[in-house]
């Protein structure tokens, strides 16, 4: 039995893939995370912490491992290309000492005359893990565009199309892309266990190749909503990125990074994905329909927000217990059962709102787009339940004890870290708002907002609890 290894197990692609090796016959699989609490393991799988960019931890993981899935990438930190090299260059060596026989590494399509930072730095990566053919194979897959449920370029094409009927785009609408959908990406990335190389592999993903125009046109029309575009000059990468972080989900610094990439022509430059794989990919307008469909149904299985900028799976900095100021409510449950009201505050956010004033919520979710903060239209990946992980608009769930307690935390623009708690003890809903302020500014913006609070807060907790009879519904 073969056993398999797959880093960014919390990731976008991760969490799908995941799902799909678990039907994989003979093998045994073992997920690596940061943080063994960012995963539920009812599956019957190892679950090791580890971090690339500690090799010490890297060892123990990479153990008696056959195959190793490659999937990270530090799309959100500054220091991104050199953090990508370490990690690269650590994984290497630690496959290298532990005999590990294949490296599977998903990375993006493109060449480094066109290619954005992010790209650049994403081949480098792939050059690395490809560097030591002689200790250790790679099978280097390379996808563009994905479309999928989910993901952050269909979340911003999907929004645009939805909102905009006449679209004034820049030039890059005309640079050539060929997307793929999510479903394929995972069945040539389980599919790469099984093909038999001599040799290291470089395999471009996808079949259609058209502009990003004919892409959001297509996009569109699948949607049944027709779409016009009118290309202009005046429209700086700057200015893009931040109408698309004001009309889609994506913060800017996901939006920028997406628009960087946008000069850079993603196509397949290699047919070697048809003599590996028997796979038959679906069309552009089978994968948006599919998508659409998982989307209408709250069947999203992972999100390009999942993984975030990782706040939530390293050490804080600080935690609840250093805040410095705290906005507590305590109310009875009342008649209801601990399961009611759980139930009830776990539904806060997205579409559901935030139990009154979200008007309020919504200036504030604006504000921070502003400042190029995650905002509040980023929604939620299913308005039902919640995992660790997760985004709730500009908050990400960081603890859940079931019939218990929800730990939110704060990923808006503050002068400070924030967190909200949601508790049930001794009978009653307890409901705190931490605040660890950054110098004066942070104080400041504590003592501004503490009539504002009051309101919201205080309506809030009432609120769940008056919503908790519905949960029997």
């Amino acid at each position: 039995m073969k056993k398999i290894l797959l880093t960014g197990a919390n990731g976008y692609i991760g969490r799908r893939l995941k799902h799909a090796l678990l039907h994989v016959p003979d093998i045994s699989l073992r997920l690596m995370v940061r943080n063994v609490e960012s995963l539920s393991n009812n599956l019957n799988v190892e679950i090791f912490a580890a971090d690339v960019l500690r090799p010490e931890t890297l060892d123990n993981v990479l153990a008696d491992i056959d195959t190793a899935y490659y999937l990270i990438h530090g799309l959100n930190n500054g220091n991104f290309k050199e953090l990508d090299r370490q990690s690269a260059q650590n994984f290497l060596d630690a496959c290298i000492r532990q005999n590990v026989k294949r490296i599977i590494y998903l990375g993006g399509l493109g060449d480094k005359v066109t290619g954005s930072e992010h790209l650049l730095s994403r081949i480098e990566t792939g050059e690395i893990l490809s560097s030591r053919p002689d200790k250790v194979q790679c099978i280097w897959l390379r996808a563009g565009v994905i479309i999928g449920s989910g993901s952050a370029s269909f979340e911003i094409i999907r929004n645009l199309v939805q909102k905009l009927p006449i679209m004034i785009t820049p030039k890059w609408v005309n640079t050539p892309i060929t997307p793929i959908g999510v479903d394929d990406i995972i069945s040539y990335l389980v599919n790469s266990l099984s093909i038999e190389p001599k040799e290291n592999l470089m395999i471009d993903l996808g079949e259609e190749t058209m502009s990003y125009g004919e892409l959001m046109l297509r996009v569109g029309k699948a949607m049944g909503l027709k779409r016009t575009l009118i290309p202009v000059n005046v429209l700086t990468p700057k200015l893009s990125s931040y109408w698309l972080a004001l009309f889609t989900p994506v913060p800017y610094s996901v939006a920028s990074s997406l628009i960087e990439g946008l000069k850079s022509e993603v196509i397949v430059t290699n047919n070697l994905r048809h003599m590996y794989f028997s796979i038959t990919p679906r069309t552009l307008e089978e994968c948006v329909t599919t998508a659409i469909k998982e989307i209408e149904s709250n069947q999203i299985l992972s999100r390009w927000s999942d993984s975030g900028s990782g706040v939530w799976e390293i050490h804080h900095q600080y935690d609840i217990a250093d805040a410095l100021f705290i906005d507590r409510r305590i109310v009875a449950l009342e008649t209801y059962s601990p399961e009611q009201v759980y139930k009830s505050f776990c539904k806060i956010g997205g579409a559901h709102g935030w139990f009154g004033y979200d008007w309020l919520w919504n200036i504030r979710g604006f504000i921070d787009k502003l400042f190029k903060g995650a905002g509040i239209n980023r929604g939620r990946r299913d308005p039902e339940g919640l995992r660790i992980g997760d985004s709730v608009d500009f908050w990400k769930v960081v603890d859940l004890v079931e019939n218990e307690r929800l730990l939110l935390f704060a990923q808006m623009k503050l002068p400070g870290k924030a967190w909200l708690e949601f508790k049930i003890h001794d009978g009653k809903l307890v409901q705190s708002a931490y605040f660890y302020p950054d110098g004066i500014a942070g104080r400041l913006y504590w003592y501004i907002l503490i009539p504002l609070h009051y309101l919201i807060f205080t309506n809030m907790a009432h609120s769940i609890i008056k919503r908790s009879s519905e949960m029997n519904r």
